[in-house]
């Protein structure tokens, strides 16, 4: 992407862009004008959900960028938003709901692990698409998300450029070709199951808890509810110095407490002076944008029917007010007023009576309930695997425990190493219904041919016609496979001194403690086959030892389940491994420690 597109910040940030879709009938002077408008529009549709939400550090936000470097102007936000991660999926359901309600628009977003979109869908992505080539691909349009492809040859698809497209190819590619864009329904899925409940979820995910606050607190609360992210975050990142404040609460009296935090709000008070720079004091009806917006607000029944000048209108009126300069009427950093002068302008300006505040005390809402603190293992594993999105396998029976079949473990096993691995990843072996069976015998020769090494030069049959070989003489027939059998006779030497060499390696071995560590098939036949071949040996007279071949499949299975038994239910490498595979071990029901053929 381009340099001004880049995160400015290594904090938790994410960036949106809205894109007009290209038109040449626009007056490019108005373009400013059109944008906005959008900005009006869409904060005012928008305002229902997003007025009352509480953010971690900063809010959705919109503003106009002008053109710079090969972008053109659109409407640009960025938010931090800390340590609540919801924050960013709440704004990727409001990006992705803006493109539905307004189809002339195209949206981008990114974070500061870049197209963590992709990352999210990571299981379902195409093998061409990885971090090098994913600039500009991945965008919203008409409420669905949408990758560019790649060509698959170069000269494919004429209206697909060949390397990363720049932002106006992209969104005239988006434009062009709606439906030829449109990411795969297994990618889509992989994005919808992390913003699926919204709006709905925003109430679900908040907590109700009494606490003892000074009443200035509660006054404050009452006009600004976000603020209470502000004050526990001030108290999660405080050091010996924000402490200091909190010896004397010279801002919030303690003898005021009433039920309904306090260092936090002490901590904000804190870093600011009472008397900071009225030029940040600005009100809010003082803007241009205010009127119309307040006007939008009424058209879009944001009020509902409460009559004008009442206590719940005026309350919504003030989260109106406080919604519109955060998100509408941002202003500059240097500009901008901090949580602590917030606090001390509302406590200049609006006046509370500690005895109303007591008797509301008695009307408080009923806490909620925190039992969901105590979760077992169990339902914490199922919470953890839906909100990954993955199925909680089905536990197996005590009846089927018996009836294990254990090669299902040896046989996963193999079909994962037989994966190709290279720097980034290996593999995991696909079920059955998922891959066919196929055979390339092409790619069958080019692997022994990496193993063997290179294969003597031969003619290209596809450079020579039919006339080309009724030139050759029977002389050069002759040489060619006098030529060929020598190699061929050579190549079988080299083979059979490569066996002779790992026969001798394994006959030293046998006799060493690595050798007895193994399980051979000897020790696993039955009785009466193992006296079959100990007179057959007798008889041989051959006085040597026998090389028991080794049971490659008991070895497997008996290490990994004495790995799984060592991580006592708790999560480690064998049965992460087991997992992606999609094996599951039955539940250890006999503790005692496993012990391999041989050393009991």
């Amino acid at each position: 992407m381009e340099e001004d597109m880049k995160l400015a910040t290594v904090e938790d940030t994410v960036e949106y862009h809205l894109f007009l879709i290209p038109d040449e009938s626009r007056d490019p002077e108005k373009h400013k004008e059109i944008l906005q408008k959008y900005i009006e529009r869409i904060m005012t549709q928008f305002a229902p959900i997003l007025v009352s939400y509480i953010w971690q550090n900063q809010p959705f936000n919109l503003k106009y960028k002008p053109g710079k470097g090969g972008v053109p102007a659109h409407l640009y936000g960025v938010t931090k938003f800390g340590d609540n991660i919801e924050d960013e999926w709440f704004i990727v359901y409001i990006i992705k709901q803006i493109t539905k309600e307004f189809p002339e628009l195209i949206a981008r977003i990114e974070d500061n692990d870049g197209e963590f979109l992709l990352i999210e869908a990571a299981d379902f992505l195409p093998k061409w698409l990885d971090p090098d080539n994913s600039a500009n691909r991945v965008f919203f349009h008409q409420g669905e998300l949408c990758i560019i492809p790649a060509p698959r040859k170069p000269d494919a698809e004429s209206w697909l450029p060949t390397t990363p497209p720049t932002i106006p190819q992209a969104l005239n590619i988006i434009s062009a070709h709606p439906e030829k864009v449109l990411a795969s329904e297994l990618i889509r899925a992989a994005v919808n199951r992390r913003i699926i409940g919204y709006p709905e979820k925003v109430q679900a995910s908040l907590h109700r808890a009494h606490c003892f606050l000074p009443a200035g607190i509660v006054a404050v609360l009452k006009q600004q509810p976000r603020l209470v992210a502000a004050a526990v975050q001030a108290f999660y990142l405080r050091d010996p110095i924000d402490l200091r404040a909190c010896r004397i609460f010279k801002t919030f009296v303690p003898e005021t407490r009433i039920m309904t935090l306090a260092h936090g709000f002490e901590i904000l008070c804190s870093k600011c002076s009472p008397h900071f720079s009225d030029s940040k004091k600005s009100l809010v009806s003082d803007s241009p944008l205010w009127a119309s917006f307040l006007e939008s607000l009424k058209k879009n029944n944001y009020f509902k029917e409460l009559i004008e000048g009442s206590s719940q209108y005026q309350e919504r009126l003030e989260m109106a007010k406080n919604y519109f300069q955060l998100s509408v009427n941002r202003p500059e950093s240097s500009l901008a007023i901090s949580p602590g002068e917030e606090i001390l302008t509302i406590l200049q300006t609006i006046p509370f009576d500690i005895e109303e505040l007591k008797k509301e005390e008695a009307n408080l809402h009923p806490e909620d309930d925190d039992r969901w603190l105590d979760l077992s293992p169990d339902q914490l594993d199922q919470l953890l695997q839906e909100a990954t999105g993955q199925k909680e396998s089905q536990p197996i029976s005590k009846n089927k425990e018996q009836d294990y079949d254990l090669t299902q473990v040896s046989e996963s096993m193999k079909a994962f190493i037989s994966k190709v691995s290279t720097h980034k990843g290996a593999e995991l072996p696909q079920e059955h219904s998922e891959a066919p069976i196929t055979f390339d015998a092409d790619s069958f020769l080019n692997y022994f041919d990496k193993i063997l090494g290179p294969r003597p030069h031969e003619s290209d049959s596809d450079d020579l016609d039919e006339e080309d070989f009724e030139c050759l003489d029977s002389d050069d027939d002759v040489d060619l496979e006098t030529q060929e059998s020598g190699e061929e006779a050579s190549l079988k030497g080299t083979l059979d001194n490569l066996k002779s060499y790992m026969a001798q390696m394994d006959q030293e071995l046998a006799h060493t403690n690595i050798g007895k560590s193994f399980t051979t098939q000897k020790q696993v036949e039955p009785p009466s086959q193992t006296a079959s071949n100990n007179s057959d040996e007798e008889d041989s007279g051959a006085g040597q030892s026998v090389m028991e071949p080794v049971d490659i499949d008991l070895n497997l299975v008996s290490n990994i389940l004495e790995s799984y038994s060592s991580q006592a239910g708790l999560a480690g490498p064998a049965s992460n491994l087991l997992q992606s595979m999609g094996v599951r071990l039955p539940d250890n029901a006999d503790h005692r420690a496993i012990s391999k053929p041989g050393q009991e």
